[in-house]
């Protein structure tokens, strides 16, 4: 993905953005009858009751039976419709392949709602997995890729995948790339924030919040219409998302733009932003988390304009956009945004 930077001569040149971070995709793995399915039934609730968000994606080579023949889905299926059908506490979405033949296995919008993507069955894909041995198995097959362990049929299997995926998801949420977004709006755009009164004082404000995000992000960007000081001119700038009002403007300008890290975003200006506020944030990096806010001592309510997003955020976001709603602090109403309250020495600079 690339994406145009202002340099100084007013002119611009491609900014590459790193390569996709490792997802959280783990296969379970093994031949016909060998568990594969009783695992994941058994391992599923588990992970619920952590309040992660899980998928399954699973291959069958004999084709699917998802719907009845003759029933009002599959006929309309049949004549060429993709067909979605919405039930009490359920959704099924049935889709034709746009090329007539067996779609990419692993869609990169599967990453974007789930804490982690279970694979059953794909034994020859280049992912994590575990390798379920049937009775009279003594190894698993010499060409496999990926392999973290292979597990009997008389091992306590649950427990096993459990405490390795405990083990691994955590490592791998930790490996998303952060960037870090700086918002900088005009005097009537960001509402709550403190303006400076001179060009000076902006550019001092603006190259403290730079240097406090790139200390703990792989790269930073600016989002809004503000001007930039000159000097400063080579921060690659983002506009905010056309029609939409305050903070969540550019919250969904950086997250369309790098759509599988993890950012923090603060405002130009915050007098209390230090690095010790900085890493507390990033230190509520979880399995399950997907966006963090502040309650800061003597603010009435959360801070949306200091907060990490993880991707995850964005679907939570442009949920909110579709129902007309621009407040950040709304995201509270989900079980996977927390708030953090921190005391008057966090905004300390060290």
């Amino acid at each position: 993905m690339a994406v145009k930077k202002r340099t100084a001569g007013g002119q611009t040149s491609a900014a590459l953005l790193p390569p996709q971070p490792n997802l959280p995709l783990f296969g379970i793995a093994g031949y016909s009858g060998s568990g594969k399915t009783a695992l994941l039934d058994a391992l599923l609730p588990r992970l619920r009751r952590k309040g992660l968000a899980v998928a399954v994606i699973k291959h069958d080579i004999h084709g699917l039976g998802v719907d009845h023949p003759g029933k009002d889905s599959d006929r309309l299926f049949r004549s060429g419709a993709d067909v979605l059908v919405q039930g009490p506490e359920e959704t099924f979405f049935r889709i034709h392949s746009p090329t007539g033949r067996e779609s990419a296995p692993f869609p990169a919008s599967a990453f974007l709602r789930y804490d982690l993507v279970l694979a059953e069955g794909w034994k020859a894909a280049a992912i994590p997995k575990v390798w379920l041995l049937k009775r009279g198995e003594n190894a698993p097959p010499s060409d496999m890729t990926g392999l973290l362990a292979a597990l009997p049929p008389e091992s306590d299997r649950l427990a096993a995948v459990a405490a390795l995926l405990d083990r691994w998801l955590s490592s791998q949420w930790l490996k998303t790339p952060v960037f870090g977004c700086i918002l900088l709006g005009d005097r009537n755009d960001r509402a709550g924030m403190l303006k400076c009164r001179t060009c000076k004082q902006r550019k001092r404000q603006l190259e403290r919040t730079t240097e406090l995000l790139r200390s703990v992000t792989d790269c930073v960007v600016v989002a809004g219409p503000g001007r930039v000081p000159d000097g400063l001119e080579g921060i690659p700038r983002l506009p905010d998302a056309p029609g939409i009002q305050g903070p969540m403007a550019a919250m969904l300008s950086a997250t369309r733009w790098a759509p599988h890290v993890s950012w923090l975003i603060a405002a130009y200006d915050l007098p209390y932003l230090s690095l010790d506020l900085l890493q507390r944030l990033l230190s509520t990096r979880t399995p399950g988390v997907w966006a963090t806010m502040l309650k800061l001592p003597d603010h009435a309510g959360m801070e949306p304009v200091l907060a990490h997003y993880d991707f995850r955020a964005r679907v939570l976001v442009e949920d909110l956009l579709a129902a007309q709603d621009f407040q950040l602090h709304h995201l509270l109403q989900s079980s996977k945004v927390v708030a953090q309250s921190l005391d008057a020495s966090c905004g300390k600079d060290r």
